[in-house]
């Protein structure tokens, strides 16, 4: 059985674990936020000035996380509630994920950088764009079902990751193996790259979506 109800009744109560809570969803909506103008800045060609700002906001994600942390230690040092340890266990779990959502956006920020071109996944490859729609997607859905503690979407979620794996894992196997090629070591090279960043984003946001459904040894796997 899931944990996730009895933590959103103790994170309602006004202590440090609710603040922590607080912080913790307000993180989710900071990296959809980055995450989002991430894919934008693919498809146009922004500033380097620009680009580098985006990316210096993934400090804000840190900060976040150190912020949880520390309230979520310090209720514990305070409250010596060990009974109820698993709660806070599972809201650090939670936020190392999104910490991890932030690395791979300032990869994708990196493309967005040194890839000399823009990057429209569509004409890269409609199975890239796909993805690319469907991680995006994924990414609300997952802040949704957090909010209003959806474990029906949650489920969704978990059972169509595979769908998103399948497809990166063909695009990036395709280019290694040279069935995929554009004739340009850059272009397709930078096409691997992405499809691999977003893999790893949707199994990041795969992970949070488990602390709706799964118990707390298994929050981040299949139930």
């Amino acid at each position: 059985m899931s944990l996730f109800k009895d933590i959103v009744t103790l994170w309602n109560s006004d202590d440090l674990l609710s603040q922590a809570w607080d912080e913790s969803y307000e993180m989710m909506v900071l990296s959809n936020e980055i995450f989002t103008k991430a894919i934008k800045y693919l498809r146009k060609n922004e500033t380097i000035e620009t680009v580098k700002a985006l990316k210096k906001r993934d400090q804000e994600i840190n900060l976040f996380q150190q912020e949880v942390r520390r309230k979520v230690v310090t209720h514990y040092a305070v409250s010596q509630k060990i009974e109820d340890l698993p709660n806070g266990l599972v809201l650090l779990n939670m936020v190392v994920d999104v910490e991890r959502v932030g690395d791979y956006t300032k990869n994708i920020l990196d493309l967005s950088l040194y890839y000399p071109e823009t990057i429209r996944s569509e004409e890269f490859s409609n199975d890239l764009a796909e993805v690319e729609k469907e991680v995006s997607s994924r990414f609300e859905k997952t802040i949704q079902a957090i909010n209003s503690q959806d474990s029906d979407v949650a489920k969704s979620l978990m059972s169509s990751y595979k769908d998103v794996v399948s497809i990166t894992d063909q695009i990036v196997n395709g280019c290694i193996s040279g069935e995929i090629s554009y004739g340009n070591e850059s272009k397709t090279t930078s096409l691997a790259l992405y499809a691999r960043y977003l893999k790893r984003v949707a199994a990041h946001l795969k992970n949070i979506s488990t602390i709706l459904v799964n118990p707390f040894e298994a929050v981040g796997y299949k139930k």
